[in-house]
């Protein structure tokens, strides 16, 4: 976490909220405990954030960034990733023949922030906007298999994969998919990295079984590390 400040400490204390949370989801306890702000102050400032749309609550009733910050950053033209998905994505669908989708977690979901269709024929539709589990499909797998062992654990809870299926997306690079999320629906995923390393996105392509095989990684797992690796250079380049 940032230990400068700005000498406004209602402005650095409701920052460093907001820095804890980029982690993951935080209940009051839990950010009084990381920011050691006291807590009648935490939940002023989280509620009044909240008001604002930059904190939101999960499932749990646990605090996560909200829809906000994503927006601002968009409208003041600093979302290098989202500037770079749509040719990426357009030139993903028409190598792979399928739908390609570009996944960002939030809290307990993911959520779909660029797409291009499949033009014609059955295709696997994900709108722009759409919130979709992190508990099942290739992109939830991308989107948790870099997560620390604590967190890993807990996401685990329900999921219709395993350690071991992260372990093997963390081995290989990519993750795919088979009737996980929805019932004939195969996708295939790879991370898109910040300049950290850390995994920011997914980059994943979707369609029916029947065209994507019951091993679509294999035929189109290269076109997703590619796609992906490009989108993480882009982006963390300096200029």
């Amino acid at each position: 976490m940032d230990k400068k400040i700005s000498g406004v400490g209602v402005l650095d204390k409701a920052v460093k909220i907001l820095s804890v949370l980029e982690s993951g989801p935080h209940s009051l306890g839990e950010l009084v405990a990381a920011t050691r702000i006291s807590r009648p102050t935490a939940h002023r400032l989280a509620v009044a954030l909240e008001f604002h749309r930059l904190l939101a609550r999960d499932l749990t009733g646990r605090f996560v960034l909200g829809a906000r910050s994503g927006e601002l950053a968009a409208s003041a033209g600093e979302d290098r990733l989202l500037a770079a998905a749509n040719p990426a994505l357009i030139a993903l669908r028409d190598a792979t023949g399928e739908s390609a989708q570009l996944y960002r977690r939030q809290g307990e979901m993911r959520i779909c922030v660029a797409a291009a269709e499949r033009l014609s024929g059955l295709r696997d539709s994900v709108p722009i906007g759409a919130a979709l589990t992190m508990s099942a499909g290739s992109a939830a797998q991308i989107l948790l298999a870099w997560e620390d062992a604590d967190k890993l654990h807990r996401a685990l809870t329900g999921a219709r994969f395993n350690a071991a299926t992260l372990a093997a997306v963390r081995r290989r690079g990519w993750a795919q998919s088979v009737g996980e999320r929805e019932p004939g629906v195969a996708s295939v995923s790879a991370p898109v990295r910040g300049p950290n390393n850390r995994v920011i996105a997914a980059v994943s392509i979707s369609g029916p079984i029947e065209r994507l095989g019951r091993q679509p990684g294999r035929i189109h797992a290269a076109a997703l590390v590619a796609t992906s690796q490009k989108l993480s250079e882009y982006i963390s380049r300096k200029n």
